[in-house]
């Protein structure tokens, strides 16, 4: 199956969820994922769904390269959500796509916030994105795809608008608590 055979595909989906939208049969829903840092490695391990991601450091500084690190994963994220997107608005607009191709970069100075470097952003910074497509569209059905895509990328977007969010911690009991604690019988 070619690009464009998925894309034929991906827009009858398309079309078929901006119907039910229309309809009102489509509603907010909440996404989750969750992430623990397993024991001896320090590896994140990231559940979404049925989905499972691994999250280390380089082996400078502690890791055991055993994964993209967050940063590393935050690039990626938003190179195959714009690649979506991409598929999603080439698929509505009926822009044949022979191929498809995002490379993200970023900058990340592990000097931020030490002395000298205390205005350099402890976050990755300065990035771009660059998307490399063989079309047969012309130059101006290609920027209406473009402007399309970052107008509805939703994770371009979230990057490009601050948010707020909401954090705290939770005191959980320690294993050994656990284990020594009563627990309650069912009669």
């Amino acid at each position: 199956m070619s690009l464009n055979d998925y894309l034929t595909h991906k827009r009858s989906a398309v079309l078929a969820r901006d119907e039910r939208i229309a309809k009102g049969a489509e509603q907010a829903h909440t996404l989750q994922a969750h992430v623990t840092a397993e024991g001896r490695s320090g590896v994140r391990r990231l559940r979404i769904r049925e989905h499972q991601i691994i999250s280390d450091s380089p082996y400078d500084f502690a890791g055991f390269n055993l994964g993209p690190s967050s940063p590393e994963l935050q690039l990626g994220v938003l190179g195959t959500c714009v690649t979506h997107i991409f598929e999603i608005q080439a698929a509505k607009l009926q822009v044949p796509l022979e191929h498809l191709e995002v490379k993200v970069q970023g900058r990340i100075d592990p000097r931020a916030g030490h002395p000298g470097h205390e205005a350099t952003p402890i976050w990755p910074h300065d990035i771009a994105y660059e998307v490399q497509v063989e079309t047969t569209a012309s130059d101006e059905r290609l920027a209406e795809l473009f402007e399309a895509v970052e107008r509805n990328c939703p994770i371009l977007n979230l990057l490009r608008n601050p948010q707020r969010i909401a954090g705290r911690v939770v005191r959980t009991a320690s294993t050994s608590q656990k284990k020594s604690e009563p627990q309650a019988v069912a009669a």
